[in-house]
C-alpha cells in the first residue's frame, strides 16, 4: 500500500513538473519571439543610413507593422529634429504627441529647429506624412483607405495594442505662418482622403488616428475660420497662461475643442525656476490652475522648457505634472521617458 502511494505520488510530481517544462518553454518562446522583434526595431534605428542598413524605404517598410508590441504613454517626443528618424523613434516607446519644426523653402516645408540646418531630403513628407500613411495602411490590412470608408466603419491607429488613440502630430510653424499653413494643408490631402485625420464637423470633434495641432507662427485667425467652408482637421495651439489667472480672455470661450486641442506655455516661462530641487507650493498651485483653466474648456495640457537636468528634478516636476493632470509631458530623453513610466 506503501509502495503503491508512493508511485502515485511519484506519477503526480512527474505530471506537475513536465507541466511546469512545458508552460516554462512556452514562456520563453514568447518572451524571446517579443524580444527578438524590440531589438530589430532598435537595430534598424540604430543602422539607419549607415552602410549595414539596406534602405529608407526598405526600413519603412520592415517598421510598417512594428506598433503592436508597444504600449502608448503619455509623451510629447520634442528635438525631433536632432534625430535622424525622428517619428519611429518616438513611436518606439509609445509617444502620442510628437513636435516637427517646420520651414516653408522653395514650396515645400523642411524639417529642422533651425533655419540654417535645413536639408532638402529632410522634409516633413518623408519624416513624418509619408511613413504614417504606411504605418496605417498596415495597421488596417492593407485596405484602400478612404474619408467614406473612415465614416461607415472604424480605422485602427498607430498603437496595436491601444488602436483608438490618435497621434498628435503637433507642426511648430517657424516660417511664415500664412503661406507656411497653406502648403501644410495641402501636403495633408493623402491623409484627408484617406480619413486619417481628426476633424471637427460643426458640432463635435470626429476623431481619426491623426490629428494635426499647428502651434509657433499658427495664425489662429485663419485657423478659427476655416470651417467655413469645410471641416476643420489643423486645430491650434492655445496660450495656456491666457486660461487663468489675470490674463483671462474677454471672450471666455475663445479658445474650444472647436479650434483647438493643446494649451501650452514655457515652463520656465510661467513656473519659474525650481530652488533646492522642489517645486513651491506657490507653483504648484499655478500649475493647478492653468490646468484646470484648460481641462474646463475641453483642451489638454502641455509644457514645453521643462527641466532636463538632473535627471531628479527632472522625474520629480514629470511626477508632480502628471498628478496634476498634465496630459503630455515634454520629452528630449525617449529612454529616459520610457523608463519613468
Amino acid at each position: 500500500m506503501i509502495l503503491k502511494n508512493f508511485r502515485c505520488t511519484k506519477l503526480r510530481l512527474a505530471i506537475t513538473a513536465n507541466i511546469c517544462l512545458i508552460a516554462g518553454i512556452l514562456y520563453l518562446v514568447l518572451y524571446f519571439r517579443h524580444y527578438a522583434r524590440l531589438r530589430d526595431i532598435h537595430s534598424i534605428l540604430a543602422t539607419w543610413g549607415t552602410l549595414d542598413h539596406p534602405s529608407d524605404s526598405q526600413a519603412q517598410r520592415e517598421l510598417a507593422d512594428f506598433t503592436h508590441s508597444i504600449t502608448p504613454i503619455p509623451c510629447h517626443s520634442h528635438n525631433d529634429g536632432q534625430r535622424q528618424i525622428p517619428l519611429y523613434d518616438a513611436l518606439s516607446i509609445g509617444c502620442i504627441s510628437i513636435e516637427a519644426d517646420i520651414w516653408l523653402q522653395d514650396g515645400d516645408l523642411l524639417v529642422g529647429h533651425s533655419q540654417n540646418r535645413l536639408t532638402p531630403s529632410r522634409t516633413l513628407q518623408s519624416l513624418y506624412l509619408q511613413p504614417l500613411i504606411s504605418i496605417l495602411t498596415n495597421q488596417n490590412h492593407l485596405l484602400n483607405l478612404s474619408a467614406t470608408k473612415a465614416s461607415i466603419e472604424p480605422i485602427f491607429g498607430i498603437y496595436t495594442t491601444n488602436p483608438a488613440v490618435s497621434l498628435v502630430l503637433l507642426i511648430d510653424i517657424k516660417s511664415n505662418g500664412i503661406g507656411t499653413l497653406q502648403v501644410l494643408n495641402d501636403q495633408l490631402t493623402p491623409l484627408r482622403d484617406s480619413g486619417l485625420l481628426s476633424y471637427f464637423n460643426g458640432t463635435s470633434i470626429v476623431q481619426r488616428p491623426i490629428t494635426i495641432v499647428a502651434s509657433g507662427n499658427a495664425p489662429f485667425s485663419v485657423i478659427k475660420s476655416s470651417n467655413a467652408t469645410t471641416p476643420r482637421d489643423i486645430f491650434y495651439d492655445a496660450p495656456l497662461d491666457d486660461l487663468w489667472g489675470e490674463t483671462l480672455p474677454t471672450n471666455t470661450t475663445l479658445y474650444s475643442p472647436s479650434n483647438s486641442v493643446y494649451a501650452s506655455s514655457s515652463f520656465a516661462s510661467t513656473i519659474g525656476l525650481t530652488w533646492l530641487g522642489q517645486l513651491s507650493p506657490s507653483q504648484i498651485y499655478k500649475i493647478r490652475g492653468q490646468i484646470k483653466g484648460a481641462h474646463d474648456r475641453g483642451l489638454k495640457v502641455r509644457y514645453w522648457a521643462t527641466p532636463s537636468w538632473p535627471k531628479s528634478l527632472r522625474n520629480h516636476v514629470w511626477d508632480i505634472l502628471l498628478k496634476e493632470g498634465v496630459d503630455v509631458l515634454k520629452v528630449d530623453d525617449l529612454k529616459g521617458a520610457r523608463d519613468f513610466m
